[in-house]
């Protein structure tokens, strides 16, 4: 493991985590890239291309994806890897488990699946040529829940630290593998309910334990638990006061201390991932918890877009007793599950009509409101960013190259030519695109 070690040479583990990730920027080990921030820090990326057959450029392969998933592809080294399920038939007397919402039953309009038989798999590509390495199969059966009709079994976005990659499943459990496809651990984190909409929230890692966020319907089923990276065991757990949430938590590191964040609709709590013990906690988004917690150097912004808007930004750390840790807070144009991106001093704020909002990140001041993108389109990808630029990815399969900074404008317009609900990763130059049928890479400029 690459941030073993550190220790010995005298260096404090979160340190030495710190500056491994710093020398490995060129991945893409995880959900949102280095840090959960949606950000690269290279050069070099194309800013045009399109798949279309009679207008092809930039596309350096093209590999087929059997199954459907939302879970974006990862990148260390010349791996990527990705998630995929692929449902079966019905099963006699399969059926999710029953659920309530203020005390009474509840049947979500749009789930399903939970009555059918699923194999969930992890895949091991090759970065160059897009060549299927390995294929290896977690689980196969009934699963415990529905899902969203508009979800996937293979939400969860991977997890990888130069020799292992972590996949999560939910209620189907964690699978740990080798880069070379080798099965080595597989761990169960209960069962539990999710409205029948499915699971969403992507794990973390921290030193050598990765970081779940499993939050349930029923009372008393939601908990962070540490899983120790090499065996798989329980490092730690701690019970949380909260309902169902989808959001993956963010490691944050700018109050002099390291803090695992998370966000609930009932609260936002912070907890130390080496014991996890809470160290601070304040208001939630007060809706649907989906979107990821952006970190700047010290405070947080949380948002959500359903039932309600909400952007808020929270201080983070320590602070003095009676001190506020509300900074700002907004209540329009938040989507109901992109994340917005915190890039170079500003929040960007993608709507699901199609429009953009950018702040200040520290004191919340509007930039712009409500700026058009060429073409109105749902979007289920959140955006990325690189090198002064924001891409932003509708369910078309279309992305939009928007310039960074204080004047909105529209660079570029890519198709892909099949719909796309995972965002993009950035890693060594190129640029992965997981479309609804297959896993595109955009070759590096020049």
């Amino acid at each position: 493991m690459l941030l073993t070690g550190g220790a010995m040479l005298g260096f404090h583990p979160s340190l030495f985590a710190s500056l491994s990730i710093l020398m490995n920027a060129s991945n893409w080990e995880g959900w949102r890239g280095p840090g959960g921030r949606g950000v690269s820090d290279e050069t070099g990326f194309a800013e045009e291309w399109s798949a279309e057959k009679k207008a092809e450029k930039n596309i350096a392969w093209k590999t087929p994806i059997r199954g459907r998933g939302l879970s974006s592809p990862i990148v260390w080294g010349k791996r990527v890897f990705i998630t995929t399920a692929v449902e079966g038939e019905k099963v006699p007397g399969a059926k999710p488990p029953k659920h309530q919402l203020g005390g009474e039953d509840f049947v979500h309009p749009d789930s399903t699946g939970g009555d059918r038989s699923h194999e969930l798999f992890v895949l091991g590509i090759d970065l160059e040529s897009g060549k299927v390495l390995w294929e290896s199969r977690v689980h196969e059966g009934t699963v415990h829940d529905d899902r969203h009709r508009r979800a996937s079994y293979a939400s969860p976005t991977s997890v990888a630290d130069g020799e292992r990659v972590f996949s999560f499943f939910g209620q189907e459990g964690v699978a740990c593998h080798d880069f070379d496809g080798k099965l080595l651990w597989k761990a169960d984190v209960g069962k539990y309910g999710t409205i029948g909409l499915g699971v969403g929230s992507s794990p973390v890692l921290f030193d050598d334990v990765l970081v779940i966020q499993r939050d349930g319907s029923a009372p008393k089923e939601s908990f962070l638990v540490a899983l120790t990276a090499r065996t798989g065991k329980e490092a730690w757990r701690v019970e949380r006061d909260v309902s169902v949430s989808w959001s993956t938590p963010i490691l944050f590191r700018g109050a002099g201390r390291p803090e695992v964040v998370t966000c609930a609709m009932e609260r936002t709590l912070a907890y130390d991932p080496r014991t996890g013990k809470e160290l601070w906690r304040a208001r939630g988004v007060e809706a649907n918890a989906i979107h990821t917690p952006l970190a700047g150097e010290d405070f947080i912004v949380l948002s959500a877009g359903y039932p309600t808007k909400r952007v808020l930004a929270l201080k983070a750390g320590e602070i003095k007793e009676g001190e506020d840790r509300l900074l700002w807070e907004y209540g329009r144009g938040a989507a109901y599950v992109i994340s917005p991106i915190l890039y170079r001093g500003h929040v960007y704020l993608p709507s699901d009509g199609g429009s953009l909002t950018c702040f200040e990140a520290r004191t919340g001041k509007i930039v712009y409101e409500g700026k058009r993108l060429p073409s109105p389109n749902r979007c289920t990808a959140s955006p990325v960013a690189f090198d002064g630029k924001i891409l932003i990815t509708g369910e078309d399969g279309v992305t939009f190259v928007i310039a960074a900074g204080p004047e909105h404008r529209v660079l570029a317009t890519n198709p892909i030519g099949e719909p796309v609900h995972a965002s993009l990763a950035l890693s060594q130059g190129r640029i992965l695109i997981r479309g609804e049928r297959h896993l595109f890479c955009v070759r590096k400029a020049g």
